[in-house]
Parts: C-alpha cells; sequence; structure tokens
C-alpha cells in the first residue's frame, strides 16, 4: 500500500543542509572577547609613556665604572687555544733565543767566591756585570791536559790583566758518571794555586754555554798568607 505522506519519507540530510546554510550567531558579549583577543595588546605610545615613567629616575653609568670584558666569559675552547698559543710562543723563544731558561735554577748550576768576597759577586759574575775578555775550550782534552791548558790561560789572563774570562769544560753529558772536567775545572778553581787568584766563579749564561761553562773573575793580585790567616782567626 503506497501513501502520500510526506513525514513518512527518509530524508537524513536535510537538517544538516539547514544547519549550514544558517548563518553563526554571537552575542555581543561574546564578540567583544573575540575581538580583544585578536587585536593588539597595547597601544605602542602608551607603552611607550609608560616605560619613561618608570625609568624617569634612572641614572646612567659613568663610563669609568663600565665592566669590561673578563677572560672567563670567553668560550673554554679560546681560552685554551689562548695557552696553547703562548706555550708555543716561549718554546720557539728558548729555542731559538734561549729566553725564559734560567741556568741558575737548575741542578747543573755552580757558583763560589774566593778569600773575603761577599756571595753576591758570583751572581753579579752570572748576570753579566762583568764583560768576559777572554775564553778557552777544553773540548776533546783529557783531564790532565785540561789542566795544563787552564794553568797556561789563567797564567796569562793575569799576566795580560784580563779580569772576567770564560772556561768552557762541557757539561760531561758523555761521562758515564759524574761530569770529569767540569768537577776538575771545579776544584782548580777552589783549592791549590789558583784559589788566591779567584774573586768568584759562576756557570755561564745560556748563550756563553750554560752549565758547560764557568764565568771566572780573578784578583789584580793574590791573596797574601796573612790574610788568609786573618780571615781564620
Amino acid at each position: 500500500m503506497s501513501t502520500s505522506d510526506d513525514s513518512l519519507k527518509h530524508n537524513p540530510f536535510g537538517e544538516l543542509k539547514k544547519i549550514v546554510g544558517a548563518k553563526p550567531h554571537l552575542e555581543k558579549s561574546s564578540r567583544r572577547e573575540v575581538q580583544r583577543e585578536i587585536e593588539p595588546a597595547g597601544d605602542p605610545e602608551t607603552e611607550e609613556k609608560v616605560f619613561l615613567e618608570a625609568v624617569q629616575d634612572v641614572k646612567p653609568i659613568k663610563k669609568e665604572k663600565w665592566a669590561v670584558e673578563n677572560i672567563r666569559t670567553k668560550p673554554p675552547e679560546e681560552i685554551k687555544e689562548a695557552e696553547e698559543a703562548a706555550l708555543i710562543e716561549q718554546l720557539e723563544n728558548l729555542v731559538k733565543h734561549g729566553e725564559g731558561f734560567v741556568v741558575s735554577a737548575t741542578p747543573e748550576y755552580i757558583e763560589g767566591t774566593g778569600y773575603d768576597v761577599h756571595p753576591e759577586f758570583a751572581g753579579r759574575l752570572h748576570r753579566g756585570d762583568f764583560s768576559i775578555q777572554a775564553h778557552v775550550d777544553l773540548h776533546g782534552q783529557s783531564v790532565n791536559e785540561a789542566k795544563r791548558t787552564v794553568e797556561e790561560f789563567l797564567k796569562g789572563a793575569v799576566n795580560s790583566g784580563k779580569r772576567a774570562v770564560l772556561i768552557i769544560h762541557g757539561r760531561g753529558l758523555s761521562s758515564p758518571g759524574e761530569p770529569v772536567l767540569k768537577n776538575n775545572v771545579h776544584d782548580w778553581l777552589t783549592r791549590g794555586h789558583w784559589r788566591k787568584w779567584v774573586v768568584a766563579f759562576s756557570s755561564a749564561q745560556s748563550y756563553d754555554g750554560g752549565t758547560g761553562a764557568t764565568y771566572v773573575l780573578l784578583r789584580v793580585r793574590p791573596v797574601s798568607g796573612r790574610a788568609k790567616k786573618k780571615r781564620h782567626r
């Protein structure tokens, strides 16, 4: 049986079509809230005015009180690179020019003074306060040969009026034990005949041979036996 009643017709999209076609309707208050959210936060002129009022009592810091750059604020990589560069420069100066090497701070350094001489003379001699006037090289000589060479050299220096001289003996690195020539030169200067002629002696600066050479400062006249006796009283 058929019927013409429209209410019996199945139309699932009818109501949906009405909803889509309808215009959205918002309350006035809701529209104002949405508009407030979309609009900018504030008026730039008003914000500037507020800012100027807030900082009107602030005084600028004097230039001499400005904070300077602190190396601690640099990244660790930059600090490490700077330290390595400074170390390389120090090594280059040491190798090329001997800068930064303190001979007197090494265990091989030697010094001494003669009768009634203040110890500071040895330091002055090492620092270069006395101009070196002659030198002799003992390399390749035996102990006996070196002793004769030193005797002749010092005798010639005294006779010619030379006061500051240099004896090159080497560091004795090739010796199986202690440096032979170096130790003997030390003995010849502190014992026996030449002791009374010595004002002071010290290891040389690096440019003159370092601990492989010895500066010697000689007297004009030797210390007399009477002066030595007074010293021991």
